[in-house]
């Protein structure tokens, strides 16, 4: 059924993209930055209206960007073969092949017996484990090695919920929810949660996120001051903690109260289907053996700089670890192998195009001057009290990290902060450190952050569920951040926001 929301977001975008067009452009506005911005008026009502297919609206800067010359055809296209595309498609690829020998289902079922079978436990349990692997690997990364699991609890009480496995067959409680997905509130939560636990927890350390090496680079390199490791998880650890809190506490208590109170038979049910699973199997630990080579190699690579691997990406490990299972044999009579392209081909397309078309739409954003015009726009809060700035920096980074790359929001406006900062007298890290901690903190899109697109492809949540939850957490990360960098900058790091040092004259 065509929802209402759909058959207003069909008009409305339209309606919006020509107005927006027919209007007179600011002086200092290119024509082409104009259009870009009146497309992504368009695509973003589509996107969380759901009007026409997600993955159809990505593909509207294929169609319009050439159409209304922002950019060649060849420009336009170029974000949807990005290096994290590859990241995604090679994480999908390893997923596939867990889900295809049960791999899943088992760490999932340990998982649970480890943490306990309260639903508000286990999704703790996955936020504190999806944020630290999220501080020392991209957060892409971790999403991937995290969703498998958590789908796989997902699908065991849901199983247990519709009948199908044998726990409490006459308990109405249980028997009467509706365990379908995005219908299922412990499902959509628990997908959230890796989400958002993974953006938060890769704001901890520098190399947890790009912003955060984007804006220690910049800080180097513009002035020849070094942020240290140890300085910024004095500062992103505490913080990251908090907001995790924060958002566990939200998700469980307000956005997605857990229609059970105990996981539907408890540690029996985990025992019992531990036990029907049997010793774990050749091919399992072959898939175990692959996925984790090439978490150590996400997570070595952090840590070691060597010009020989220079130019060796997330991406490039991950399509590494998928090449090895589709030529790793459990049978080679059979031509049997860890991974066949007819479960292969069953990753989600639809999420790999809908990241291309926001990857695209940030490419437009950048090549036209639109994303460094709304920079700019801050100009008018020049002489405004301190607190007032930071603050706007914080949430006008969130929610432009919403429709664009968080490395890209941060590449542009963290010099443009540092220059605002110098011309109001005041210390740099106030607005840098903002609006950098601030681009790892969208949670609103899919196409906000990897991790997002990464769980909504898992299809347990809407975008309207994403969007709804996320504003309230966009809102709480802004007023965290201002208050940890009034409160705990200045303590931790010895500087006085207010003062501009001499090295920055």
């Amino acid at each position: 059924m065509y929802a209402k929301r759909q058959k207003i977001g069909l008009f409305l975008g339209p309606v919006l993209f020509i107005l927006i067009l027919l209007l007179p452009q600011p002086n200092n506005l290119s024509t082409e930055a104009f259009r870009v911005l009146a497309i992504a008026v368009l695509m973003s009502i589509w996107w969380v209206t759901e009007a026409i297919p997600i993955p159809a609206t990505s593909l509207l800067p294929l169609a319009l960007f050439p159409t209304l010359s922002v950019m060649s055809a060849k420009s336009a296209s170029a974000p949807y073969a990005n290096h994290l595309i590859y990241l995604f498609l090679g994480g999908f690829f390893i997923a596939r092949a867990m889900e295809k020998w049960n791999l899943h289902k088992r760490v999932a079922l340990h998982t649970i017996r480890i943490v306990g079978t309260s639903p508000n436990r286990i999704i703790l349990g996955f936020m504190l484990s999806t944020a630290f692997l999220s501080m020392w690997i991209s957060n892409t990364a971790t999403a991937m090695m995290m969703v498998p699991i958590a789908l796989a609890v997902i699908g065991e009480t849901a199983l247990v919920i519709q009948g199908k496995q044998e726990c409490h067959p006459n308990d109405p409680e249980v028997m009467n929810i509706d365990s379908r997905p995005t219908h299922f509130r412990f499902g959509s939560c628990l997908m959230l949660s890796i989400a958002y636990s993974a953006s938060i927890g890769g704001a901890a350390t520098l190399i947890g996120s790009p912003p955060n090496t984007i804006l220690v680079g910049i800080v180097d390199k513009t002035w020849g001051i070094q942020i240290t490791f140890a300085q910024w998880m004095a500062l992103g650890v505490p913080l990251s903690l908090t907001m995790l809190l924060v958002c566990w506490f939200y998700l469980t208590r307000f956005a997605f109260k857990c229609e059970i109170k105990e996981l539907p038979g408890g540690k029996k049910m985990i025992l019992d289907q531990l036990k029907d699973l049997g010793p774990i199997t050749g091919p399992e630990k072959k898939v175990l053996l692959v996925f984790s080579f090439v978490a150590t190699c996400w997570i070595g690579k952090g840590f070691i700089d060597v010009a020989a691997l220079s130019m060796v990406h997330d991406a490039t490990i991950a399509i590494i670890g998928a090449l090895i299972l589709f030529a790793f044999p459990v049978d080679l009579n059979k031509g049997e192998f860890l991974l066949d392209w007819e479960t292969a081909q069953k990753v989600p397309w639809d999420v790999i195009i809908l990241f291309g078309g926001g990857l695209s739409l940030a490419h437009g954003f950048n090549v036209t001057g639109l994303a460094h015009w709304i920079g700019e726009q801050l100009s008018i809060l020049k002489g405004a009290n301190l607190l007032v700035l930071v603050f706007s920096v914080v949430f006008l980074t969130i929610f432009l990290t919403e429709v664009t790359s968080n490395t890209a929001t941060a590449s542009m406006l963290i010099p443009i902060m540092g220059s605002t900062a110098i011309a109001m007298m005041v210390h740099p890290f106030a607005l840098i450190m903002g609006a950098g901690i601030a681009a790892s903190y969208a949670f609103m899109l899919p196409i906000a952050t990897p991790p997002n697109a990464v769980v909504f492809g898992a299809r347990q949540v809407t975008i309207p569920q994403m969007a709804k939850t996320g504003l309230w957490l966009n809102i709480f990360g802004g007023f965290l951040i201002t208050f940890f960098i009034f409160s705990l900058l200045p303590l931790i790091w010895g500087i006085d926001l207010y003062t501009i040092p001499t090295w920055a004259k």
